[in-house]
C-alpha cells in the first residue's frame, strides 16, 4: 500500500531516483568530510550495480563505530570482517538524514569515541 501511494508521485521509478539520490550523496559526503580516516567505499559506484544501501571498509574496529553510530541513532550494521552497511530507504529517508549521518560518522571517527569499552563488547546480534 505504501509503494502504490507514491504512484502519483512517480511510483517505482521515482522512489529508485531517490534511492541513487541518497547513496550518491552519502557517498560524496563520507569521502569529503571523513577523509583521512581509513574509509574506503566498496560499494559499486554505478547506478546499475547498486542498491539502496552503501558499504564502508575499514581495517579498524568496523564492529565499534557501528555501536557508536547506533547509539546517535543512525543504523547500520556490521559485516566481518570489517565491513559498515548503511541502508537508505527512499520512502521516509530524507536527505537531511543522510547529512547528519556523516556528520556523526565524522564525529565518531574523529574523537575516536569508538574506542569507548561499551563499543567494543560484541552482542549476540551486530
Amino acid at each position: 500500500d505504501t509503494v502504490l501511494a507514491a504512484e502519483p508521485l512517480g511510483g517505482l521509478p521515482a522512489l529508485r531516483a531517490k534511492s541513487l539520490a541518497l547513496t550518491d550523496l552519502f557517498i560524496e559526503l563520507v569521502e569529503s568530510q571523513c577523509a583521512g580516516h581509513g574509509l574506503t567505499v566498496i560499494t559499486p559506484r554505478e547506478h546499475g550495480l547498486r542498491g539502496s544501501q552503501v558499504a564502508l571498509a575499514r581495517s579498524e574496529s568496523a564492529y565499534a563505530i557501528v555501536q557508536a553510530l547506533i547509539a546517535r541513532g543512525v543504523v547500520g550494521d556490521f559485516r566481518a570482517p570489517d565491513v559498515r552497511r548503511f541502508g537508505f530507504t527512499p520512502l521516509y529517508t530524507g536527505f537531511a538524514d543522510v547529512w547528519d549521518a556523516v556528520d556523526y560518522l565524522r564525529q565518531v571517527l574523529g574523537s575516536g569515541e569508538w574506542r569507548e569499552a561499551r563499543f567494543n563488547r560484541k552482542a549476540a546480534v551486530t
